[in-house]
């Protein structure tokens, strides 16, 4: 008999929502972590100042409180300390100029506030979200659900039908339009193009890659729906609730534990292999993993098992751009010189669909953005508990940095073709130097600040292959039944009981848990 039912390699979010689920099933679940502390990109920790309790990576839960995921474990978790703190305001775009726009979770505010700013922007806004709200069950099912399906078959032939085939392929054209074609063609104003043009980049898209607009109208949808919920105490609290939750249920989970190999027998994934010898046996092995640790490392010695396609698909398979986090400890609440921006979850400072598309492409080639697209978060503004009474915390996501650098898009910085801590050190000051013109005495009022390059990110957590922080460029080619590659089917590998989640598999990154929670099903959950 098996030591364990399953075994889960890793501990990001897909893991955590699969083996809650399948250990509240009474399986014999084992979860195995090569970091000292579970959760993956949910880490919380006092990485400037005693008393200052920073998200280091991910931070924001919309996708996860909209999920199956949630609803499936929502209740337990919350008995096991899950709290969500919330705004009204979840997020806003702050332009150079001073100009700024916030969407706030009350439709008919965010229509006059539109309208206000220009004529038609909000019914525009209104007609958009509520497409997708009559749309929901066909397009939540095709963005969350298992795609090789005969559910999904069923609900495609069912749209065909009500839509005609030709109706059918022209929602599926209007789907595929880019962000930049659904913002210029939808929105007379700038202002209003530039609140939504950078949540792209939180996609793994820019503005000009198919399905970006289909995005931003979702993203719009579950912002204004469910705002931007942060965790009470920080993401680390999450993954402390699902720890409980995963242990009440019978389920073990191991730090420091290296999975070095996936043993197969007989063409079966039997258990693993760790880094010190140690050998765990299994009736599945579940890896939440990167391609390349999957395929490059963990099977290594598993050719004879694989199709010769994998090794051609590993090959081709691209990341995306790098993630660039800085963090600040500040003296005193953030002075904006914009006014209704002080209970803002997220701010993207950004001038335009313009700015947005430049700092994009020039990370993708290899160069430091002139002006980088910055995304600031300021999380004691909805849970007080994240630092001491009187002081705030900037949390700064930069998501368009570049994974290997080629230089400098501005000419100022000097590289030298790596993420050394004076290149990193450089483009913090560069992305401090926008902040400071938004807030009054702001250098005079930091505390502490912290940076993490997408090479620190790598090192902290090796799926994140050069900083990406989406498990591979979402661009088309790699999304949908195409994720990770063009032969795969849901989580499934040619090897039986081997099975692959996390944010480089279907239905690809975020904290939705989507991956996880499908495989758990299917597994009996």
């Amino acid at each position: 008999m098996a030591d364990h039912d399953h075994i889960i390699v890793g501990s990001g979010i897909n893991a955590l929502v699969a083996a809650a689920m399948l250990s509240a099933k009474g399986k014999r679940v084992l979860v195995l972590e090569r970091s000292d502390r579970f959760g993956g990109c949910l880490r919380t920790e006092e990485i400037t100042l005693p008393g200052f309790h920073h998200d280091v990576m991910a931070a924001t839960f919309v996708l996860f409180l909209t999920s199956p995921a949630h609803a499936a474990l929502g209740a337990d978790l919350a008995r096991h300390g899950l709290e969500f703190c919330h705004t009204p305001h979840p997020t806003a775009v702050l332009r150079p100029d001073g100009s700024s726009l916030v969407l706030t979770t009350d439709r008919a505010a965010n229509i006059k506030a539109f309208n206000a700013v220009s004529s038609g922007d909000g019914d525009q806004h209104a007609a958009d979200v509520g497409a997708i709200e009559v749309d929901a069950p066909f397009l939540f099912a095709l963005l969350g659900g298992e795609l090789w399906s005969w559910p999904t078959a069923k609900l495609l032939a069912a749209q065909a039908w009500k839509r005609g085939i030709r109706g059918l392929a022209a929602w599926i054209g209007e789907a595929l339009r880019p962000m930049r074609a659904w913002l210029e063609t939808g929105y007379s104003s700038e202002l209003t193009q530039a609140l939504y043009a950078p949540w792209v980049l939180h996609t793994g898209l820019t503005t000009e890659s198919a399905y970006g607009g289909q995005m931003g109208k979702v993203i719009a949808f579950a912002l204004e729906a469910a705002g931007a919920p942060v965790v009470k105490g920080g993401a680390g609290q999450a993954v402390a609730a699902f720890k409980s939750l995963i242990e009440a249920n019978g389920g073990e989970l191991r730090t420091n534990c290296d999975v070095d190999q996936v043993l197969v027998e007989n063409a079966r994934a039997s258990g693993v292999r760790l880094a010190d010898g140690t050998t765990i046996s299994a009736g599945s092995v579940i890896c939440s993993v990167a391609p390349g640790q999957l395929y490059g490392r963990l099977l290594r010695n598993q050719g004879q098992h694989l199709p010769n396609a994998t090794s051609k698909d590993l090959k081709t398979f691209r990341h995306g751009r790098g993630n660039f986090q800085l963090h600040y400890a500040i003296d005193g609440p953030i002075r904006w010189k914009s006014k209704g921006l002080e209970d803002v979850a997220l701010i993207h400072l950004a001038e335009s669909i313009n700015s947005v598309s430049k700092s994009s492409n020039e990370a993708e080639r290899g160069m430091l953005p002139e002006t980088p697209t910055i995304c600031v978060g300021q999380p004691h503004r909805l849970d007080p508990s994240r630092c001491p009474e009187g002081k705030s915390i900037l949390w700064l996501q930069i998501p368009d940095a570049p994974r290997m650098i080629k230089g400098d898009a501005s000419g100022k910085i000097t590289t030298g073709g790596t993420w050394d801590e004076s290149t990193r050190e450089a483009f913090a000051d560069r992305i401090e130097t926008i902040l400071a013109k938004h807030i009054t005495g702001f250098k005079k009022s930091v505390l502490a600040r912290k940076a993490y390059s997408p090479a620190d990110l790598e090192t902290m957590n090796i799926n994140l292959v050069g900083g990406d922080p989406y498990g591979g460029a979402c661009a088309l080619d790699q999304f949908f039944i195409w994720r990770p590659f063009a032969t795969s089917v849901n989580n499934s590998t040619a090897i039986a009981d081997l099975h692959h989640i996390g944010a480089s598999t279907h239905p690809g990154p975020g904290l939705g848990g989507g991956s996880g929670f499908l495989l758990a099903k299917r597994l009996g959950a």
